[in-house]
């Protein structure tokens, strides 16, 4: 008996982008909202470093955009421009990771700035493995883009990267558990996000895996990297 493939339905990921889609650019807007994009209406704000910090700022937004636009021209079904975009999405990778290790280089190791408390060469860390992180993720999202659950996926993981930034600046607890809010929820929400995927999908993903454990193992290597010696040593000798 033959059996009609377009009444056979993939299972639907379209509620978890487009929650993603929406809670993304939200937490990034809430994160800068006083300390970069409407900076100018606090007084007790201190203003914008330099251009170099504006430059990243847009094009970190600009990224935002753009994953927010690839999850809504999926969402419509405009698949032919979606991968079109995917050229233009490597271009703006790049200059997010140039304009991202160059601020933090600028901002940790030149101007020596870092959260009260925080070891300036220390903490160059963490802009440090985001953006390698970053890079791992986008590169395999552009690696399996012929297979639909990997690519996004990744994709996704991309955008989880990217929230402790944002969540530092959200001051929900005190500063001592900082660390663990800003990287600790991103996990979590990793976490659910793939048993998400997993039970609607009703199959293992490993490369989803694969991305959540690094993001993971990221998490626990952070605290302990960031105070080591040969870290140290690493950062004092590539710093002016």
């Amino acid at each position: 008996m033959a059996i009609n493939s377009n009444i056979i339905k993939r299972p639907s990921d379209q509620s978890l982008f487009l929650t993603a889609a929406i809670g993304f650019p939200l937490l990034v807007l809430i994160g800068y909202f006083k300390s970069y994009y409407f900076s100018a209406f606090f007084a007790d704000v201190q203003p914008v470093a330099n251009t170099l910090v504006h430059a990243h700022g847009i094009v970190m937004s600009a990224w935002v955009i753009y994953f927010v636009a690839q999850v809504a021209l999926i969402r419509t079904k405009n698949i032919r421009l979606h991968m079109s975009m995917g050229m233009a999405g490597i271009a703006l990778a790049v200059l997010v990771v140039i304009t991202g290790m160059a601020t933090a280089y600028d901002a940790q190791l030149v101007r020596r700035s870092a959260p009260p408390g925080a070891d300036p060469h220390g903490f160059f860390l963490l802009p440090v493995s985001d953006m390698t992180l970053f890079v791992i993720l986008f590169a395999g999202a552009i690696y399996f883009r012929k297979r639909p659950a990997e690519h996004k996926s990744l994709m996704l993981l991309t955008a989880i990267n990217f929230l402790p930034a944002a969540l530092f600046r959200i001051p929900v607890v005190t500063a001592e558990y900082a660390m663990l809010w800003a990287f600790g929820v991103p996990l979590i929400i990793a976490v659910a996000c793939f048993a998400w995927f997993t039970a609607k999908h009703r199959k293992f993903n490993k490369v989803f895996a694969v991305g959540g454990l690094l993001l993971f193992a990221a998490f626990l290597l952070r605290p302990v990297v960031m105070v080591s010696e040969p870290w140290l040593r690493f950062v004092a000798w590539l710093a002016p």
